[in-house]
């Protein structure tokens, strides 16, 4: 597909450096951004469904189950002996 897109001066002079930089064409510059903008708009997109789809997860003992173990793996899994989820401030700071 061929795109005529009339750019503001900041950006055309931005993507003229930004493909002078890597020694690319100014085209194929703009094609690696859209590119890139795109791939990253569906990895978020991605991220989002996985954690909507944890968030509509109705098994609540299981969820409990598992923060407790992830609590447990990262205070036991440190190099200092101060804990990160100290029991003290459960239900004030987490």
């Amino acid at each position: 597909m061929t795109l005529t897109i009339n750019l503001p001066p900041e950006l055309e002079q931005y993507l003229q450096e930004e493909a002078k930089q890597q020694g690319l064409s100014v085209d194929a510059i703009a094609l690696q951004l859209l590119t890139q903008s795109i791939l990253l708009k569906q990895k978020q997109a991605q991220a989002v469904d996985v954690l909507q789809s944890w968030i509509d997860d109705e098994d609540v003992e299981e969820q409990q189950e598992t923060g407790q173990y992830l609590i447990q793996v990262l205070d036991e899994d440190r190099l200092s002996e101060r804990k990160l989820f100290p029991l003290e401030l459960k239900g004030v700071t987490w």
